[in-house]
């Protein structure tokens, strides 16, 4: 990737975080041309592994599943992933997970960040995950805040101030999820929808985030009015912009 490509990255809780929530954001990025980098904090072993636990696997057999099928996943959307293996329920706020973090930012130089939002009463791992994304951003920004090895960075180094997006939760009633950006991703929702078959041990998600899609899509169409040549059946994703967007033209 030349250096001027714009790189997504995406802070996921859990190995499959990133699939059902942005997935489709993701594999847009990557069909564009764009580079596209997930870390999970956490494989999602314990608290989402439900089906594993039940055929009696050890917990080392489990994270090494779920981190095959998150690389697959990643794969099937062109992304590159890395793994923190922080744990998982509870996922820990940790200054040694946050320094892991600013780590990535570093070498990611995002252009774009998503992550959870900040509130989600069913799953506090995802709430964290969020509050750990944010300080990380913050910090990976300052020239004073040194690398984990000790260094200090480079103006190089550092990071700008890429937007931060908050992808959409399993109940976004509970969690105060309002989306004020829908996002069409109606030609990369083939590879999402492959990717999500690549986790199998939460299979029962699969036709949710694919019906969830097609309600998405539906007010995709309906913001974006009559005359935008969308397809009949538009396929979307809801996002929360977390900071003011910059801009020098109202549109």
């Amino acid at each position: 990737m030349a250096e001027s490509t714009p790189t997504l990255l995406v802070v996921s809780a859990h190995a499959g975080d990133f699939v059902w929530r942005a997935g489709g954001a993701i594999a847009a990025a990557t069909m564009r041309g764009e580079r596209a980098v997930v870390v999970c904090l956490s494989y999602g072993e314990r608290g989402e592994s439900a089906s594993q636990w039940l055929q009696g696997k050890p917990l080392d057999e489990i994270k090494a599943i779920r981190r095959a099928e998150a690389e697959d996943a990643a794969a099937a959307l062109g992304a590159e992933v890395e793994f923190l293996d922080l744990g998982d329920y509870p996922l820990i706020e940790a200054p040694e997970a946050i320094q892991k973090l600013v780590d990535v930012y570093r070498r990611a130089q995002p252009t774009v960040v998503l992550t959870h939002p900040l509130s989600d009463p069913y799953n506090g791992d995802h709430a964290a995950a969020a509050r750990m994304a944010l300080q990380a951003r913050v910090l990976a920004q300052a020239i004073g805040v040194a690398n984990s090895d000790g260094s200090f960075p480079t103006k190089d180094e550092i990071i700008g101030a890429p937007p931060v997006f908050f992808f959409e939760p399993h109940q976004p009633e509970q969690s105060d999820f309002k989306p004020n950006v829908l996002l069409d991703v109606t030609a990369a929702f083939p590879l999402k929808r492959k990717a999500m078959e690549c986790l199998p041990a939460q299979k029962h998600m699969w036709e949710y985030y694919t019906q969830l899609a097609i309600r998405r899509g539906v007010q995709v169409k309906r913001n974006a009015g009559p005359n935008l040549g969308l397809p009949h059946e538009t396929l979307g994703e809801a996002y929360m912009r977390y900071y003011p967007q910059v801009t020098d033209v109202l549109e």
